[in-house]
């Protein structure tokens, strides 16, 4: 009966909006990141018997702080500006205090837990508008307003200049994935932005994220070697992955897992993925208050444990894509090339409290299969790649490190490819 109160875990989070900050020599991110990568299994830790007004005796606050709380709460319903409701107040209380803990906890209302649950469905939605850095005016342009989209409604134009996502003051310091991945996130869910004309007048606006975002893996065939980009872990990876070589023209030699900009997904998903590539081996530990609370191990038909996979990784690569980096690298199952990735390893869950409402609480860590930690660290490569070109904006464009790391496969390729055939379908 509890689990049926609970709603899945939420691990490393994800996606309404990603804020990263270069360091000066370019080699890792060194600002914050929420991402929304949700486990399908209910974790019999979090239930909500231990929500109970009766778990929180009154006497364990002071009566100062009550007092005041109170006074604070019929100050502002006697002289704020505009009249406001009581529900209202202590709606915002409870978001003050959650988000006041760190910056993923936070309280859900019905419209937003409904928004965190289609996750796994893959609706991930941007607001329509990308940008580039002009240093003739130093500031960021847009450059495409995409029709039918949020910007476009709110009347967005080429040429405006946007000056903030959300908190976020956007400066030279951002890379143009900085900005993309700050204005994507979950379907539903609104971004602030404050744009202006030629820097005249600034205007902030709520956009929704409705546009929608391709999450579907795509697999390139390069002389017998499969590269397989994946955008964001979900349901259904696994069963993309194994299709789309199923159905490869050619012999399969080795594979690329490219996950680059990939900012989680579902924490299952990434051990779906690993599992097609090893048996019987840890893909990653979650470790609360008292140690560890679960072990996320393969399952099923390793149906390509006979050829060679290597990670390609950046900075932007964080929660459920550092899980399956981490995870086939201390099994020494993969090579991980590319650079440092993000190192988003907190674990939130989240919570039903009732009215369709929940509570998203970081109640863990992951760790890496040798209990290593991964937050505040990321996966370190086992190659590191450069770019020929080192700007603050250029590293979005990274075909130079997809030719270093098929030059590195071509040397660990099976000499004859193999054809992937699943006894029994995926």
């Amino acid at each position: 009966m509890i689990q049926k109160k609970i709603i899945t875990a939420i691990i490393a989070i994800i996606v309404p909006s990603l804020v990263m900050a270069q360091s000066d020599d370019g080699a890792g991110a060194t600002d914050e990141m929420t991402l929304t990568v949700l486990q399908t299994k209910p974790n019999p830790l979090h239930d909500i018997e231990g929500l109970h007004q009766g778990r929180v005796p009154l006497n364990a606050l002071s009566p100062n702080t009550l007092k005041t709380f109170v006074s604070v709460v019929d100050l502002v319903r006697r002289e704020y500006v505009e009249e406001t409701s009581d529900e209202l107040l202590f709606k915002n209380a409870m978001g003050g205090m959650l988000t006041k803990l760190d910056r993923h906890a936070e309280f859900l209302d019905e419209t937003a837990f409904n928004n965190l649950k289609s996750f796994t469905a893959g609706n991930v939605a941007n607001v329509g508008l990308s940008v580039v850095w002009q240093e003739a005016d130093n500031h960021w342009v847009v450059n495409v307003v995409a029709d039918g989209s949020p910007a476009k409604d709110m009347g967005v134009m080429v040429g405006d200049y946007l000056h903030q996502v959300g908190e976020t003051k956007l400066t030279n310091a951002q890379s143009a994935n900085d900005v993309a991945q700050m204005l994507s996130g979950i379907a539903g869910t609104q971004v602030d932005i404050t744009i202006s004309k030629a820097g005249r007048l600034k205007k902030t606006m709520t956009l929704q994220r409705t546009h929608t975002v391709k999450t579907n893996i795509e697999t390139t065939m390069y002389d017998g070697m499969a590269v397989v980009k994946i955008p964001v872990f979900q349901n259904n990876t696994r069963e993309q992955i194994l299709d789309s070589l199923t159905h490869a023209d050619v012999p399969i030699a080795g594979v690329i897992l490219d996950v680059r900009n990939n900012p989680g997904g579902v924490l299952e998903s990434a051990g779906a993925v690993a599992s097609l590539f090893m048996k019987n081996q840890t893909v990653a530990k979650v470790a609360g208050r008292h140690g560890i609370e679960q072990v996320l191990s393969t399952e099923g038909v390793p149906f390509l444990s006979e050829l060679p996979v290597m990670i390609l990784q950046n900075r932007y690569s964080a929660s459920a894509s550092e899980v399956l980096a981490s995870s086939l690298q201390a099994q020494k199952r993969a090579l991980v090339v590319g650079e440092r990735s993000y190192g988003k390893g907190s674990v939130q869950s989240v919570i039903p409290i009732g009215d369709n409402q929940a509570v998203k609480l970081t109640t863990a860590h992951y760790l890496t299969a040798n209990e290593g930690q991964i937050d505040g660290v990321g996966v370190v490569p086992d190659v590191s790649l450069t770019n020929h070109i080192t700007t603050a904006r250029y590293y979005a464009t990274q075909d130079d490190w997809l030719h270093q790391a098929l030059v590195l496969m071509s040397g660990a390729r099976l000499p004859q490819g193999i054809k992937i055939d699943p006894v029994g379908g995926f």
